[in-house]
């Protein structure tokens, strides 16, 4: 009996497997510039789930790409709401109907004792679903993600710049895409492999 792995039909020689699903496809680019032209163009052709990568911020590359919508201002509202409501019924809870206590005459609904505490629940609980808010809209952590299987794409935090087209998109045909990314004169692209 041979010591050698067993392959299957199903596996090429990385014993992986060989119709794995397909990410999307990567273009690679040389400047910021080609990048954000590249964008443009990309969306404008009707690409609607893209994303781009460089090793820095790009002004205008999150409009070219067809990000809009933030949802983070939404989920800081609604966590300092929410704190505020709470703090607020707490202190009325206890002071005007779980525990009254007369001090000096004063009512026990006295809102300018409560305003305070108010103050400080909201602005922590606002705080803190900015930062939970900004990480889950992110997806974050992520420990690993697809493009990272594209040996080239290590230069992504250095000196080059990626548009990646999602085979999700209602668009993406591999051979209509590839083609496509290819008018846009990249210096290669690549399948990213899930």
């Amino acid at each position: 009996m041979s010591d050698s792995p067993v392959h299957s039909s199903n596996y090429g020689p990385n014993y992986g497997p060989i119709d794995s699903p397909i990410y999307g496809l990567m273009a690679e680019f040389d400047s910021a510039q080609e990048l954000v032209t590249a964008a443009h163009k990309t969306y404008a052709a009707g690409y609607q789930q893209i994303d781009a990568y460089s090793p820095f911020p790009i002004e205008g590359l999150a409009e070219a790409i067809g990000f809009h919508k933030n949802r983070v201002p939404l989920v800081v509202l609604i966590g300092g709401l929410i704190g505020g409501i709470s703090a607020y019924a707490l202190q009325y809870w206890v002071a005007a109907i779980t525990y009254p206590v007369n001090v000096g005459g004063r009512p026990y609904h006295s809102w300018p004792s409560f305003i305070i505490v108010t103050f400080e629940l909201t602005i922590l609980f606002a705080g803190i679903s900015s930062a939970v808010g900004m990480l889950a809209l992110n997806g974050l952590p992520m420990p690993y993600h697809p493009v990272f299987n594209v040996p080239e794409f290590a230069k992504a935090s250095e000196n080059k710049f990626f548009l990646v087209v999602f085979s999700s998109d209602p668009k993406y045909d591999a051979a209509g895409t590839r083609s496509f990314l290819n008018g846009l004169a990249p210096r290669m692209i690549a399948e990213v492999p899930s």
